[in-house]
C-alpha cells in the first residue's frame, strides 16, 4: 500500500445524481409543507361545517319548540 492519500474526485454522473437527490429533497420538503397546509385548511373547513350543522339543527329545534308553545296555552 502506498502512503500517498488517495484523492477522490467528483465525476459528472455522480454530481448529476447528487444534484438530483438535492432537488428531490427540496421537492419532497415543499410537498410536505403543502400537505400540512392543506390538512390545516381541511380542519378549519370541518369545524365550519360542524358549526353550520349544529346551527341548522338548533334552528329546527327552536322552531319545533316555538310551534309547541304556540299550540299549548
Amino acid at each position: 500500500m502506498s502512503e500517498h492519500p488517495v484523492e477522490r474526485f467528483q465525476c459528472a454522473p455522480g454530481m448529476k445524481l447528487q444534484a438530483h437527490e438535492q432537488v428531490s429533497a427540496i421537492h419532497f420538503a415543499n410537498l410536505t409543507h403543502r400537505l400540512n397546509r392543506i390538512e390545516v385548511m381541511i380542519e378549519r373547513l370541518e369545524r365550519r361545517l360542524w358549526l353550520t350543522v349544529y346551527g341548522v339543527v338548533a334552528v329546527i329545534l327552536a322552531q319545533a319548540v316555538q310551534s309547541f308553545l304556540v299550540v299549548a296555552p
